[in-house]
């Protein structure tokens, strides 16, 4: 391969972001830039830090994912999730350079029966989906070599996620509900940030896929309730206690945000396009216990 990159990663702290370090730390100098360094809730402050650095990709994988949250505070949640994106789009337009972001399912209403491809119509159901799409179309606009790369229920061994949270109220309570009529792929941040590599490493060998958008979840499919059971099956294998878990439906645990129903997202055109395919949820989750012990 060519000489080293100097590679912006914008998030320090989150889950993609941690994984991104560990994964991507002998391709380069990782300029990692927290909320102190760049501030996505201040725009305006973007262009002037990547001139500075002139780097030769930039990696957004900071967000505003407090989907609740995002309800009662739309304008910092576009902020960070549409303005921002499209920022630092037009930024890397103009180095010349790659530009690779994430996205979500949540663009989705969850309405159609199968998986959703890259040309089905998004539909978000509340501010955090709606200002994800806006930031995908933000980055469009400004052209470029572009990644989006849309994910779905997102886990690791850091920060707050499913995983960690089921762990420990499993340990905790002797009975467990848990929501089993939502459907789609949990995805280790383990397995984004490899995925991450690998598209590019297809860059640096000159043999790049299309830009644009991309669906990027581990394979298979399962239900949170699903997801739960799972993580309880290694609790009992390692010995340690284990609520009861009973399935309800989503009406049954109202949010401020709508959830959508079905979130199962087709990878085929990543595989198709740049080679790059994921792991089964479930071996993937294996991978990151085993990191666990």
């Amino acid at each position: 391969m060519s000489a080293s990159l100097r590679i912006l990663i914008s998030g320090q702290h989150g889950q993609v972001s941690q994984a991104l370090q560990q994964s991507l730390k002998d391709l380069g100098e990782l300029i990692v830039l927290g909320r102190d360094q760049l501030d996505l809730s201040r725009p305006e402050s973007i262009g002037e830090v990547v001139r500075r650095i002139q780097p030769d990709l930039i990696i957004n994988a900071a967000a505003h994912t407090a989907v609740d949250q995002a309800e009662s505070e739309p304008d910092l949640a576009f902020a960070i999730n549409a303005t921002s994106p499209g920022v630092f789009a037009q930024e890397a337009a103009a180095l010349g350079i790659p530009f690779i972001h994430y996205s979500t399912d949540y663009v989705f209403d969850g309405s159609k029966e199968g998986t959703w491809n890259e040309h089905d119509a998004p539909n978000p159901l509340g501010v955090y989906g709606q200002s994800k799409l806006a930031g995908e179309q933000a980055i469009a606009a400004a052209g470029g070599q572009s990644l989006i790369l849309r994910t779905s229920w997102v886990y690791s061994l850091t920060g707050r996620n499913f995983l960690l949270t089921m762990q420990r109220l499993l340990q905790e309570r002797e009975e467990l509900t848990i929501v089993a009529d939502q459907i789609g792929a949990p995805t280790w941040a383990g397995t984004i940030a490899q995925s991450t590599r690998q598209l590019i490493e297809r860059w640096r060998e000159g043999r790049p896929g299309a830009w644009g958008v991309y669906h990027l979840t581990a394979s298979g499919e399962t239900s949170w309730f699903g997801f739960a059971q799972a993580i309880g099956e290694q609790l009992v294998k390692d010995g340690k206690p284990c609520a009861v878990l009973e399935p309800i439906p989503s009406s049954a645990y109202p949010t401020p945000a709508v959830r959508p129903l079905n979130s199962r997202l087709d990878c085929s055109r990543l595989q198709r396009e740049w080679g790059v395919s994921q792991p089964d949820w479930h071996d993937a989750m294996l991978e990151c216990l085993a990191q666990q012990r």
